[in-house]
């Protein structure tokens, strides 16, 4: 008897089914969303991407929409039939799974395995498991960008020239738009669906469903992912870590969303940038700064994930505790004075994107200076992003983020004060705030809110030799106390 194959909502490539004959099953369950407030651009879709590939799939598949969970639909589906399942993407749903007497097949949608990540892990000897020796591996074993055993450009890491600040005096980076996709009726059914279960107090959303702005299909994904490479991609390089408010697409590719449910696979998104790169259409800067993103970044986050055990979105290694205002985790950008973060939360209230900078220096940033609870902090970039899921964002904000793992993932806190976001965006000129400020109405929240976190956890800290000079520098503040004084006074009031 064939094996019927339960595809979760973000297994919705060719490459989950490639090798099966028998029938599918998907299953759309509105308990999901009804659980926790999801961003609504978010559900819209996921929900847009399922019934897509349910079409695609005709009568090869099943498509069941319940009001309740998983496990009733796929068992009195599955009856006799051996249910098996593409590894999950999550220990939740590897717990499912596994209850359920399924069949785990290996995972699928990265391109490094989960034993070969383990020998690596294993073979350091105690090293640190550092990004950079993972990448080359990865580089090597796939043979990407190499020039015969060496990397390609003679180096293999060109992160050096992709730092530069936006360019003056100007609004945007003058490269064209990004792909958009076209909405059609299956989309115009599942805003019509979200409408009525709002109204009828089933959901609630953060966040606004405007036009669909990631692909939902396997060719709308290819044809994003085309468009990128031959229009976007030469430039994508040097500015790939500034930020720009009349511009918040710039040169990034917007992959992550249609990687992330399973329409695209990482090592063809790589082999088309190489393409670009041996074809002299776009430069190694750019080529090597995206296939590092893809190949190294996303992969290596993944195999943390699973290396670190789930205990490890509980880690909270600075006991930050604080809770969430309730400003920041409804995105509303009105709430707050500083430039930086009412823009980037307006970007994530429309989009349910910004790019990686946004993310970690602006967002991630102020969370981690104002003390908040990192399991809540994970919590809602997996919810208010349309890219995040469980195993993106636990390693991603507890390691590198929040610095909640006490330094396991990142060597460092990733925190600033102003003058880096006045270096490395646009926002600044625009600012009530004066970044160059620590105390005083208009100190900047960040700057006075870096040296705040450092403060607060200078013992915990004092250990790291890369943090050395700034704790030196607390020594030299003489209005030390009085910013410490009007921080606390501040609390999780919006800046």
């Amino acid at each position: 008897m064939a094996a019927l194959r339960w595809l979760f909502g973000d297994q919705l490539g060719p490459h989950f089914i490639d090798d099966h004959r028998g029938p599918v099953l998907l299953v759309e369950s509105r308990a999901v969303l009804a659980r926790r407030q999801f961003h609504r651009a978010k559900a819209h879709l996921v929900l847009s991407a399922m019934r897509h590939r349910a079409r695609e799939l005709g009568d090869k598949a099943t498509y069941v929409r319940t009001d309740g969970g998983y496990a009733d639909v796929v068992r009195s589906h599955a009856g006799d039939q051996p249910l098996e399942v593409v590894h999950p993407t999550s220990y939740a749903a590897l717990g499912l799974v596994e209850r359920l007497g399924a069949s785990v097949l290996e995972p699928r949608g990265f391109a490094t395995s989960r034993d070969d990540f383990t020998r690596w892990a294993e073979g350091r000897g105690g090293k640190r498991l550092l990004m950079e020796d993972f990448y080359r591996r990865a580089r090597q074993a796939h043979e990407v960008l190499l020039d015969g055993t060496g990397p390609a450009g003679g180096r293999w890491n060109f992160d050096h020239e992709n730092r530069e600040p936006p360019p003056r005096d100007a609004d945007t980076l003058g490269v064209p738009e990004p792909w958009w996709p076209e909405e059609d009726e299956v989309d115009e059914e599942v805003r019509d669906d979200l409408d009525r279960w709002e109204r009828d107090g089933h959901v609630s959303f953060i966040g606004r469903d405007g036009p669909r702005r990631f692909p939902a299909t396997r060719r709308q994904a290819l044809a994003a992912l085309d468009h990128f490479v031959e229009h976007r991609l030469p430039h994508f390089g040097a500015h790939e870590d500034a930020v720009m408010e009349g511009d918040p697409w710039m040169a990034h590719s917007l992959v992550s969303a249609p990687l992330n449910l399973g329409l695209l696979e990482p090592l063809e998104v790589v082999r088309r940038a190489e393409e670009a790169y041996l074809a002299g259409d776009a430069p190694i800067a750019s080529v090597e700064g995206f296939v590092r993103q893809v190949l190294g970044w996303r992969d290596y986050v993944w195999h943390l994930y699973w290396h670190f055990g789930d205990s490890y979105r509980r880690r909270n290694a600075l006991s930050a505790t604080e809770r969430l205002p309730r400003w920041f985790a409804t995105l509303d950008g009105s709430a707050t004075d500083a430039r930086c973060l009412s823009h980037t939360l307006d970007q994530v209230a429309t989009y349910g994107w910004v790019h990686h900078i946004p993310r970690l220096m602006v967002l991630g940033s102020y969370a981690m200076q104002r003390g908040w609870s990192p399991t809540q902090v994970t919590d809602w970039f997996h919810r208010a992003f349309v890219d995040g899921y469980d195993w993106v964002m636990v390693p991603n904000v507890v390691g590198m983020s929040q610095h909640a793992d006490g330094g396991e993932m990142a060597t460092k806190p990733y925190t600033s004060g102003g003058a880096y976001l006045s270096k490395m965006t646009d926002h600044c000129g625009s600012c009530r705030f004066d970044r160059r400020k620590r105390v005083g109405e208009d100190a900047c929240p960040f700057t006075a809110g870096y040296w705040w976190f450092l403060s607060r956890n200078r013992s915990e800290l004092s250990g790291n030799h890369r943090m050395g000079r700034a704790l030196q520098g607390l020594d030299r503040l003489s209005d030390l106390d009085e910013l410490v004084a009007q921080e606390e006074k501040r609390g999780n009031r919006a800046p």
